[in-house]
């Protein structure tokens, strides 16, 4: 048995080399016979005939391997910003990530949001600049970059280098009193005892500076900097030793008294195991055929509410107890039947038909998920074949999917005849194209994309409807709708005496709502603002239990048409490197698209950009930008958020099932008094 275990996952932008450098790693550590290529497709951690004929990561990728009696798990992660979720569920399986930054493009958009979720775990992680082989390979500029990013993160360079930039490039680790004397002079900001040394001309004794190092990096004030091409195997050694002798191990997020406890970090399907649920172990062991308990993090910690707010909390269904039919290890990437994992590792676990991304086996360890991916837009699907009738089938295949990748979120209504998935760019669709064929025999037709918009109530009012005809029923349904700030979400309150409704029934009422936040008065998701039920009533003899699940939607709905929604767009960052010649083009074209702007920075021939523009102008802006500059400029987007729509369209969403704002058509359908079909 291994004495610890590191879990860490490799994280970077993309083209930054992150699966080279796991195939490095693996073939250094000797656990495969060749280091792989991206390239020529054989990367272990590639297993999609997309990803083989792209070169490029897609899902998610566990490998295990020893080195120095230490075992070293490593998640593969994509780098491109469609994969962002992959990203997202893989850093609450980690000890530490391995953040990759190219020597010759630097620090990218998608490298500080990396960045900023690990700062949101307060988690430990290491720079390894790679491909320093290059032409224009700078690594100077790419310290100085990293040094810039908002945070008091101390970067440390820790190896030397010579002939930057050329095929006959080395790289050495600090030693002895140079490695003394950086690493004295690094945590003078944030250690009294580096900083008594450094103002009285003195250095740390190696093994305190050791000592303090490990201290500073497991708490993340410090963040070491290695250099290396993976390409060359370069630095690959010495990155392996600096991540036994210094990076944190998994005992730094062991539960309590080694109680059992695991998150599930990627799902993915076998056609012979069925649903396979990755999971890090944080402690305790699971063995085959042990029954173990899934626990919603979010179900089971409720927010606070003071006694003027309380609700009646949702009825909860039990946790999911579910019996474990086979645990993967990995052997390099292979998966092979271990019968059990402990505490501290990482493996597959089959037979948890329900499981979902972010559960927990066992026990809760909670912790932030900061969110790298937000969807906005969106795509129908339907049959290539125009055979209505295999719709079904293509949902199920869309719905297993959104299991794997839950961004997706596939929405199909009996009876409609396309599906809508979000979507977080281009190659993601290609991806869906590609596990469609190859997995389920299907193929489908994706319409252009849609940007993805949200809605508000427009002001503050009430929303009312009763269902009292025709008996037997009786339901009455009053709220309160406040708007509130942008990114506020939404928050329900209000308690009715139990005489007046009962709790079941605005247990009932609280469901319903939740439901319908998914749909508004122009199709589209509700959010920011605050609902409180302020009146209600049942009938002791006519009330049925499913009234107020027929009333509600009503209520809803009578409230957003009464107090009028606002439409909300999605908004874009954007960091545009350019040219400096054309960088005037550059922001008559953001002006066009509606954007703001901040001055550009200009470093020598380049002109750096930074600008917001609503996601919809946005769509064919990186080909416009290609063309202007000759392919020369490079622009980064990430999500920021939601404003009111300026552009005075309204743009709707084709509603799935039936409107409750049709009250007689609404009812009978509730009731089941009537269906839709594919052939209506």
């Amino acid at each position: 048995m291994p004495d610890t275990y590191h879990n860490l996952g490799i994280l970077a932008h993309v083209d930054a080399g992150k699966t080279t450098l796991t195939e490095q790693l693996l073939y250094l550590t000797g656990a495969v016979r060749s280091a792989g290529s991206v390239d020529a497709g054989t990367a272990s951690t590639d297993s999609l005939s997309i990803e083989k004929s792209r070169g490029i990561s897609v899902r998610t990728a566990a490998a295990s391997t020893l080195w120095r009696n230490t075992a070293i798990n490593i998640i593969d992660t994509p780098g491109h910003v469609d994969f962002a979720g992959e990203v997202e569920r893989s850093i609450s399986a980690l000890d530490y990530a391995i953040v990759v930054v190219p020597s010759v493009e630097g620090v990218r958009a998608h490298t500080e949001n990396i960045l900023k979720a690990l700062d949101s775990r307060s988690l430990p992680r290491l720079i390894f600049i790679n491909k320093i082989d290059r032409a224009g390979s700078d690594l100077a500029r790419v310290t100085d970059e990293l040094r810039r990013l908002p945070g008091n993160h101390v970067y440390l360079p820790l190896m030397s280098i010579s002939d930057e930039a050329l095929d006959s490039v080395s790289v050495a680790f600090l030693q002895g009193e140079d490695f003394d004397t950086a690493v004295t002079e690094a945590l003078c900001d944030v250690c009294d005892e580096a900083a008594e040394a450094f103002l009285s001309d003195e250095i740390l004794p190696h093994d305190r500076a050791c000592e303090l190092l490990r201290e500073a990096i497991a708490a993340g004030t410090v963040t070491p900097v290695l250099y290396g091409s993976a390409k060359l195997s370069l630095g690959i050694r010495e990155l392996a030793d600096f991540l036994v002798d210094f990076m944190p191990s998994s005992e730094r997020l062991s539960s309590e008294n080694n109680a059992l406890s695991g998150v599930i970090f990627k799902i993915e399907h076998d056609k012979t195991m069925g649903k396979i649920s990755y999971i890090r172990m944080f402690g305790g062991q699971i063995k085959n055929r042990d029954a173990v308990t899934l626990l919603d993090p979010a179900k089971q910690a409720k927010p606070q509410e003071d006694d003027d707010n309380a609700a009646v909390e949702l009825e909860e269904k039990p946790p999911e107890v579910e019996k474990i039919s086979q645990i993967r290890r990995f052997q390099g990437a292979r998966p092979v039947d271990a019968g059990e994992v402990t505490g501290g590792d990482i493996a597959a676990l089959c037979g948890l038909s329900s499981a979902k991304t972010g559960q927990f086996v066992g026990s809760l360890a909670l912790g932030d998920c900061y969110k790298l991916a937000s969807p906005y837009l969106r795509v129908r699907v339907t049959p290539k074949s125009g055979d209505i009738g295999t719709v079904p089938k293509l949902a199920e295949a869309l719905h297993e999917l959104s299991d794997e990748e839950p961004y997706i979120d596939a929405k199909w209504e009996n009876g409609q005849r396309e599906i809508t998935i979000n979507t977080t760019g281009r190659i993601q669709l290609e991806v869906i194209d590609s596990l469609l064929r190859e997995r389920y025999n299907l193929e489908a037709d994706f319409s252009p994309p849609t940007v993805i918009y949200k809605e508000t109530p427009a002001r503050a009012g009430f929303a009312y409807a009763d269902y009292t005809m025709p008996k037997p029923c009786w339901a009455v349904v009053q709220f309160k709708f406040e708007p509130m700030p942008r990114g506020y979400g939404v928050s329900y309150h209000g308690k009715l005496p139990s005489n007046q409704c009962f709790y079941k029934y605005q247990t009932h009422i609280r469901t319903s709502f939740n439901r319908c936040l998914e749909q508004g008065l122009y199709g589209w998701e509700v959010t920011d603002f605050k609902c409180t039920l302020v009146g209600g009533q049942h009938h002791t003899i006519h009330t049925h239990p499913l009234d107020f699940f027929v009333c509600t939607p009503m209520a809803f709905m009578n409230g957003m048409a009464s107090l009028g929604s606002t439409l909300l767009e999605p908004l874009l960052d954007l960091r545009i490197s350019a040219p400096a010649g054309i960088a005037g083009k550059i922001i008559t074209e953001i002006v066009r698209m509606g954007g703001e702007y901040e001055t550009p920075s200009t470093f020598g021939d380049v002109a750096v950009l930074e600008a917001i523009v609503p996601a919809a102008n946005y769509l064919d802006f990186p080909a416009k930008l290609a063309s202007m500059s000759s392919g020369k400029a490079v622009c980064s987007s990430a999500f920021r958020g939601y404003r009111e729509c300026t552009d005075g369209v309204i743009h709707e969403n084709p509603r799935r099932g039936v409107n409750p704002l049709d009250r007689a058509k609404w009812i009978l359908w509730a009731r089941g008094a009537i269906t839709t079909s594919l052939n209506d």
